[in-house]
């Protein structure tokens, strides 16, 4: 019973949506720190999931959905054996999670979510060997299928209720990208007041450029709430930190000192490259970023080189950045003081030619740009006037240096702003 009902659970998986054609696989992962497996298809699937038991094996099948390649296993471990990947027609993508034998889940520890139609997550925190086998139910031999359950009820980031995609504004941009050939973009849109969204590519990864920033400043301010580190403390400018690039800090010598505020001020307002290195030096590096990253969630999102990253290594997707906003949002990430400062500083951002080009009047953007020659991103939290608040991310793969790409930008934000500036009639009951 505890087994059937660990099962029941694991994949109380998110469906919004049924495919009107093919979908695709577009990725999968396993993150054995997080013991969770996340799932991205190219449109919405409705899956269908069941478990058989000796060895226990979580079955998610994916209908109306492509595989473009042959099947794929991967171990990760002791405990999660094997994950295989694989068709079971030529419309039906199937993934096994296979736990090693002796190995089961409490239930009550498992953390479940899906938040959109295109993106699942399966977390199982608490794989456990069992202590006991003659008490344990997996020692049935029996293979039969115990059907699991799918939810039709979904928390975005954990923390906002998902609402419906808008039709609306789909076809309103799509008919926009369609004049614009020559871009490749990924954007994700979300209405915190109704937990309705635009999902268009959301979970592509692109070249993060300067977006990375966001979730680097998140990341202090997360220090500075646990005290350790101060804001008024000073860093020391290194001549192996410093990079070319966007910013100021770079022209001053090596060995100059500043403050961590002006720092870290520097680096999301006028996009220093050097200071950003400062800072990831501060908080310990690479590693430990992006392990606190996919501690949030953020699975798309990795610090792979210092900046400035002129070849686009270092990435993430518009889901992950709206992810982000939506737990700073939601205060899940830091206190009132630091995230009343990391929203300040967001919001004193010198590029406007994006995101903030499509806004109506009076409203207010904490937002952090990103450009490469090759991309153009934005991410953040918008309000308008009447209090109402949206959260945006959108990246743009281009021709390099193409301007065209800054204007998709801002014609889509000034589509959506316009949209959701409509006042809506409540539907009679």
């Amino acid at each position: 019973m505890r087994l059937r009902l660990f099962l029941f659970s694991v994949v109380s998986i998110v469906l919004l949506s049924s495919p009107v054609r093919a979908s695709r696989l577009e990725s999968w992962s396993f993150d054995t720190a997080q013991n969770q497996l996340n799932i991205t298809t190219a449109s919405g699937v409705k899956p269908r999931a069941f478990l058989i038991q000796n060895p226990t094996r979580l079955v998610i099948d994916l209908p109306g959905t492509k595989l473009d390649t042959n099947t794929v296993r991967k171990n990760f471990g002791s405990a999660v054996r094997e994950i295989r990947v694989g068709k079971v027609d030529d419309t039906t993508t199937r993934l096994v999670v296979e736990l090693a034998p002796g190995y089961t889940v409490d239930p009550s520890k498992l953390l479940l979510q899906g938040d959109s139609s295109t993106h699942w997550i399966v977390k199982f925190p608490s794989v456990e060997r069992i202590t006991n086998p003659v008490n344990n139910p997996v020692s049935s031999t029996s293979e039969e299928q115990i059907p699991v359950s799918v939810s039709d009820i979904s928390l975005f980031a954990g923390v906002v209720p998902l609402g419906k995609e808008i039709p609306e504004l789909r076809s309103q941009v799509k008919a926009l990208a369609s004049r614009y050939r020559s871009l490749d973009a990924g954007m994700f849109f979300l209405d915190l007041e109704t937990g309705n969204y635009l999902d268009l590519n959301g979970e592509k990864v692109f070249p993060a450029a300067s977006t990375i920033k966001f979730p680097i400043l998140v990341a202090l301010f997360q220090e500075v709430d646990a005290g350790r580190v101060k804001l008024n403390e000073t860093l020391v400018m290194r001549r192996d930190l410093v990079t070319g690039g966007s910013g100021e800090f770079q022209y001053k010598r090596a060995g100059t000192r500043f403050s961590l505020i002006e720092t870290v001020t520097k680096m999301i307002t006028i996009s220093d490259n050097t200071a950003t290195n400062m800072v990831i030096d501060r908080l310990g590096g690479k590693a430990k970023l992006n392990q606190r990253f996919r501690g949030w969630g953020l699975q798309n999102t990795v610090v792979r080189n210092l900046l400035g990253d002129f070849k686009g290594t270092n990435t993430t997707s518009a889901k992950d950045l709206v992810r982000l906003s939506a737990l700073v949002a939601k205060n899940q990430l830091l206190t009132d003081s630091s995230r009343g400062k990391v929203l300040d500083i967001m919001r004193r951002v010198h590029n406007t030619k994006l995101l903030p080009a499509g806004l109506g009047k009076g409203a207010v953007i904490a937002h952090k740009t990103g450009t490469l020659g090759i991309v153009l991103g934005d991410a953040g939290i918008i309000q308008m006037p009447s209090g109402k608040r949206y959260l945006a991310g959108i990246f743009v793969r281009r021709p390099f240096n193409d301007l065209k790409a800054r204007d998709f930008i801002s014609q889509v934000s000034r589509i959506v702003y316009g949209y959701l500036d409509q006042p809506r009639v409540a539907s009679k009951p």
